[in-house]
């Protein structure tokens, strides 16, 4: 009961500390132009089927963690529906952190396994980002890549696996972990 009520506590705090849009419309552009201005994440627009936007991540945890955001899924460049990601996490971890994240469908088929009801990704594909305050640097674990940098520089690695690219950018805090679990997604057609 006590870890439910420092989880809540900490979910609570992360979310007060979120940047508020001004639009959502902007948000979602916005996130959209950081990508494809990020290095090799920019190829991925011009040859995916579509993608998925979340402007915010936000992530939290003291022993047992979560995390959520609201993103938006395209289909051949129009927006075609709603997603959610909720992430919860059992192990050793501490802090808070922010971070927008975009994932690629390769083919319709892998468009239709995410869009299709709730879909999953396993502990090991989680994706690795650093602060914009950090040297600019990236990684690919899983089925994802890490990009860091600043808004204006960041960079990009990442390559599909198993239909799916998924690409991140730290927009804030600090967060350490060595945790299991993955993220879930939703989907509600437009």
């Amino acid at each position: 009961m006590k870890a439910y009520r420092h989880f809540r506590t900490c979910i609570l705090c992360l979310l007060l500390a979120l940047p508020v849009g001004s639009a959502l419309a902007d948000k979602y552009s916005d996130t959209i132009s950081l990508f494809k201005n990020a290095g090799e994440s920019g190829s991925f627009f011009d040859n995916s089927y579509g993608y998925a936007v979340f402007p915010t991540i936000g992530k939290g945890g003291i022993g047992i963690g979560g995390a959520y955001g609201t993103g938006r899924v395209y289909a051949a460049g129009e927006y075609v529906g709603d997603t959610s990601v909720t992430q919860f996490t059992i192990g050793f971890q501490l802090g808070a952190e922010a971070f927008s994240e975009m994932i690629f469908f390769e083919d319709k088929r892998a468009f239709e396994e995410f869009t299709g009801g709730n879909f999953e990704f396993s502990a090991d594909a989680s994706a690795v980002a650093i602060t914009a305050a950090a040297k600019a640097s990236a990684t690919t674990t899983g089925s994802s890549a890490g990009a860091s940098g600043g808004k204006k520089d960041a960079t990009t690695v990442g390559s599909y696996h198993k239909g799916m690219a998924t690409f991140t950018v730290a927009k804030g805090g600090l967060m350490y972990q060595a945790t299991v679990g993955g993220q879930k997604f939703s989907y509600t057609p437009r």
